[in-house]
């Protein structure tokens, strides 16, 4: 055997170095890193928690953690734009990664003053304060600039505004606005946020407290439903003010559903309802619940985050709550609308017209949860191609892991039986059912060289983890080109946040984008476009 013949520049293990930028990857092939405002935006969007198939939960945030810390050092600016960026979009489906990032920007003194000023674009609601204030003190003191910084999210609010936060986000993780304005000692000179700042302190109700304040103290000391409907109607109470008594109530709920009830909380919301009747087959509340479902101008003005819906519908179509027994029988028409949901949460979407196959990463790596959340990579994934094939005429699916050798062969890559048409939670079932087994993310364009598929885009849905192939995707894509004479394109779109992905960086016909931001599928359509 001539040795020799096992060196070249077209085609090399996984297993290999094929580029001098590349790195060994968690799973032993190697992979072109990211640079650190790439990685920044996966750990924002996409989170650390549940770790990866190859990463344990802390060792992932520690990684990106150093990343946070490097640009806050560095590149203080991009650091808390990007932090901004991905919040105010609604681009991650929880916002705890960009509170952490915002934390410890604010402890590092070349990026502090930055991050303390974009506190209230990116701490939105009390919840996200309290959040902010464990992650801050895991990094620093409650210093002046802090303290001034948390002051002034509490006095740049008017008093009803104020009111409603402090009686909707009353406490969590440990922190309650008490806590926060004795640390932070706000002053005012207006007479209704210093009433509003004494009832939270001292629980003091005078002439100048919001009247939303003595609803809420109201429905706490109350027992009758009468009484609570009262005083929804009246105050325009969200659910979270009331006490739990009331919630069981059928009446209290039709009187919030006439003051209306946010779009997120709804969709929370629709086990209780659907248990307590008021969502039945025919009549109830379920065709205006059916209709604000699905209007694309609440889930854009309410920042709802696709992954939130796919959630609410899996877990709702299922009838069986993910966390404690809760059981009921959906109701299909609610189904359907979480269904319709999904889509419209991502907005309206131009076809590019390309012949484009996506093909999702089915192998044992993407079988762990991703943000936290009931749904796996793989489960995700597929998701994110129903919204593709949904948008593109000429569009295929192929879900795609290796033979159990190691190798691969046409079995290691079936089509994938899934439609828009579908429900989400059955064509989630049909992801489920696929074999796993390693990760080779050369194989679409092996396949489709191999097949001769004309294709114009390739979409590859994966962590990237790639090590099995005998040959690198990035020279996959090349050989692609060369013997179909199609200048194809390649996305790849990252369902974890590792800092490893296998396009090429230097390749303008290679694109990386973060899974599950909501603005994916028309990165993708602009970019198959050219554009």
């Amino acid at each position: 055997m001539d040795v020799l013949r096992t060196l070249g520049l077209r085609r090399t293990p996984q297993g290999e170095r094929a580029d001098t930028r590349q790195e060994l990857n968690a799973a032993g092939g190697y992979a072109f890193v990211l640079d650190d405002v790439a990685r920044l935006r996966r750990f924002l969007t996409l989170g650390v928690d549940g770790g990866t198939y190859y990463a344990a939960p802390r060792e992932l945030a520690r990684e990106n953690a150093e990343v946070v810390g490097r640009m806050a050092h560095e590149d203080p600016e991009t650091l808390v734009g990007t932090i901004v960026d991905v919040s105010v979009r609604g681009a991650a489906p929880r916002q705890n990664p960009a509170l952490f990032a915002l934390a410890y920007a604010a402890s590092v003194p070349e990026s502090a003053p930055l991050a303390l000023a974009a506190l209230p674009a990116v701490a939105r609601t009390g919840t996200h304060l309290f959040l902010f204030a464990g992650y801050v003190e895991q990094f620093r003191g409650w210093g002046r600039g802090l303290r001034r910084a948390v002051a002034g999210w509490y006095t740049s609010k008017d008093a009803d505004a104020l009111a409603y936060q402090a009686v909707k986000y009353r406490q969590r993780e440990g922190w309650s606005h008490r806590d926060l304005l004795r640390l932070a000692h706000p002053t005012t000179a207006s007479p209704e946020l210093r009433a509003t700042f004494d009832w939270i302190v001292r629980g003091a109700v005078g002439d100048a407290t919001p009247t939303l304040v003595e609803g809420f103290v109201a429905a706490q000391a109350a027992t009758d439903t009468a009484t609570w409907v009262d005083l929804v109607r009246r105050h325009r109470l969200s659910w979270e003010m009331l006490p739990d008594a009331a919630l069981g109530e059928v009446a209290v709920w039709d009187a919030l559903l006439d003051v209306g009830v946010p779009q997120t909380a709804l969709m929370r919301q629709l086990p209780r309802l659907t248990r307590l009747g008021v969502l039945p087959d025919l009549g109830g509340r379920t065709d205006e619940v059916v209709a604000q479902l699905v209007d694309s101008d609440r889930l854009r003005s309410a920042r709802v985050h696709p992954v939130s819906v796919l959630v609410a519908q899996r877990t709702y179509a299922s009838g069986r709550s993910a966390r404690g027994a809760g059981e009921w029988t959906p109701t299909r028409k609610v189904t359907d609308a979480l269904d319709a949901a999904f889509y419209a949460a991502f907005g309206a979407v131009e076809p590019s017209g390309k012949r484009t196959l996506l093909a999702v990463d089915v192998s044992g790596s993407m079988g762990d949860t991703i943000s936290g959340m009931p749904i796996t990579a793989r489960e995700a994934s597929a998701a994110l191609a129903l919204v593709q094939l949904a948008t593109e005429p000429a569009a295929t699916a192929v879900g795609f892991t290796t033979g159990q050798g190691g190798g691969w062969y046409d079995s290691a890559l079936r089509p994938l039986a899934i439609s828009p048409r579908q429900r989400l939670d059955d064509a989630l079932r049909v992801v489920d059912a696929m074999p796993m087994s390693g990760t080779d993310c050369a194989l679409p364009m092996v396949w489709a060289t191999e097949q001769g598929a004309e294709v114009d885009t390739f979409v590859v849905y994966t962590d990237n983890e790639t090590w099995a192939g005998d040959v690198h995707p990035h020279q996959a894509l090349a050989e692609y080109r060369r013997r179909s004479g199609i200048d194809a394109r390649l996305v790849v779109v990252g369902m974890t946040a590792t800092g490893f992905s296998i396009a090429d960086p230097s390749d303008a016909g290679m694109l990386d984008v973060v899974g599950f931001d909501g603005a994916v599928p028309s990165l993708i359509t602009e970019f198959a476009r050219g554009l």
